[in-house]
């Protein structure tokens, strides 16, 4: 271990990966799915119970909400590559709070890095 170095900012950088690689995933996934269900199914033959049931509205909605996953995940494993390197403070906080939607290791991420700020060797 380096000297000066503690382990909340080891810890919450690993964290903001491990949870940015999860939301990277789980986004792909989201942001694949519609495309998946209209070739797996032909969906104009299903009944449409409705205007409450709009299947185009679903896939767009899953598809947008999987992007914006996908680009938070990114985020947050930059953000937690930059805080095990010690980068930048302002990097390693916003991968730390592209984490959140995970969840209680987003938390800690956040709580993580900002405790060690001081590590960054920066001035504020």
């Amino acid at each position: 271990m380096e000297e000066g170095r503690g382990g909340l900012l080891s810890a919450g950088g690993i964290l903001a990966i491990i949870v940015g690689v999860f939301e990277l995933i789980m986004g792909g996934l989201m942001a694949a799915l519609p495309q998946l269900i209209s070739t797996a199914f032909d969906l104009s033959s299903f009944p449409s119970p409705g205007d409450m049931f709009d299947m185009t509205v679903i896939t767009s909605n899953l598809l947008i909400a999987g992007i914006v996953l996908a680009v938070l995940g990114i985020i947050a494993i930059v953000g937690g590559i930059s805080a095990i390197r010690r980068g930048s403070f302002g990097l390693s906080l916003a991968g730390a709070i592209c984490s959140l939607p995970s969840g209680t290791f987003g938390v800690l991420a956040v709580i993580f890095v900002a405790l060690a700020r001081r590590e960054f060797g920066e001035e504020y």
